[in-house]
């Protein structure tokens, strides 16, 4: 399997645009480049059967999420809050940044 470029960025907020939670909007937790897969906040949630580890606790279902794939997912931009594809430009100071290609806002991921 061909390891993907992304433009999506943890932190960034998308939606999902195909599968069981078709037009969530969520942040993105974490991602998984060699596998093009993404954890989107409260997205694609999923039960664990947790068993006992020591005699004062017992055993559990506890419901986290799961991985999405990249390609399900689409960014929403900041200035214009649509859905967007992602371009890159080169400012003149050497950086290069993602841009929307619908209102051509350059796109800044918050930091933790």
């Amino acid at each position: 399997m061909r390891q993907g470029n992304t433009n999506l960025r943890v932190n960034d907020q998308v939606e999902v645009i195909t599968g069981k939670d078709k037009g969530r909007v969520g942040k993105i937790l974490q991602i998984d480049r060699r596998k093009n897969r993404a954890v989107v906040e409260r997205i694609n949630m999923i039960k664990r059967h947790m068993k006992p580890t020591d005699a004062t606790q017992p055993g559990q279902i506890i419901e986290k999420e799961a991985f999405i794939h990249i390609s399900n997912l689409m960014l929403i931009c900041p200035e214009c809050t649509k859905t967007v594809r992602i371009g890159r430009k080169q400012l003149e100071d050497g950086t290069k940044v993602r841009v929307c290609k619908n209102c051509s806002a350059t796109i800044e991921t918050a930091k933790k």
